[in-house]
């Protein structure tokens, strides 16, 4: 038995190793400089690339997941229906520039709503929550409207799986009325075979593409950060994630 459950281990072990150098051939393929990391509900299996614990990022617009948990609970906003009204200052993107809600705010990654809430939080909320969620370096900066996107808060490809494990687990100091909500505004992707929970994020060079997605009635955690270096890269962010989960054989071609 005992020889047995080695060669179990080696197996596993074996057929990791072999995904990892697939995955590996992915990122060379697609000239990409980045880092990914896949890990099951349970923890006990793991696929990564390029993966340094010692490296962290600007989160950009992923920190839009732990951010309208904090705008829910601070009760700024009270229902992801709720109306955001457009100031009339005309932005580089058009949809931004008309009234938004909690739910498309979100999936455009509009920044001037966050902004706009991040004035009411403040510095010393946002710390609080930042040590409560014990999210990436927990540091803000001087400009309090833009500490995600060039301020001094960093994550790692860890950090990130970390965080969508409390959120998944509702494991996380937030009523759980607003994790639902933000759970509700996270699913980007839903049919019988598979539902993925993801956001994106971009600043600079830094991009991004984080979330769970359920199937086969199995769940995975991915994180997923590249290297930007033109804006023909920004679909490379899901794009590789999706090869990814297909190169695994957890989701199907």
């Amino acid at each position: 038995m005992k020889y047995l459950g080695l060669l179990v281990i080696w197996t596993l072990s074996a057929n990791i190793y072999a995904a990892n150098k697939e995955i590996e051939s992915l990122y060379r393929d697609n000239n990409v400089n980045g880092a990914i990391l896949i890990e099951s509900a349970d923890g006990k299996i793991k696929y990564q690339h390029n993966v340094d614990d010692t490296e962290s990022f600007i989160p950009a617009s992923t920190f839009k997941i732990p951010n309208t948990l904090i705008i829910l609970e601070e009760g700024l906003i009270k229902d992801s229906s709720d109306v955001i009204a457009w100031d009339g200052v005309a932005r580089e993107y058009a949809r931004w520039n008309e009234d938004q809600t909690l739910k498309t705010a979100f999936q455009y990654s509009c920044v001037w709503c966050y902004q706009r809430y991040a004035k009411k939080v403040g510095n010393l909320k946002y710390h609080e929550y930042l040590r409560d969620f014990d999210y990436g370096n927990q540091l803000t900066g001087s400009e309090i409207t833009q500490f995600w996107l060039d301020g001094d808060l960093r994550v790692s490809v860890k950090d990130q799986i970390g965080f969508l494990r409390k959120l998944y687990e509702e494991n996380l100091p937030i009523q759980k009325r607003h994790i639902k909500t933000l759970k509700n505004i996270m699913l980007s992707q839903s049919s019988s075979q598979l539902k993925i929970w993801s956001k994106t994020g971009w600043s600079g060079k830094d991009g991004w593409y984080v979330g769970y997605l359920i199937v086969n009635e199995q769940t995975w955690f991915f994180a997923n950060h590249i290297e930007i270096n033109q804006s023909s890269d920004l679909p490379l962010r899901k794009k590789l994630t999706m090869d990814t989960f297909k190169a695994l054989k957890i989701i199907q071609q």
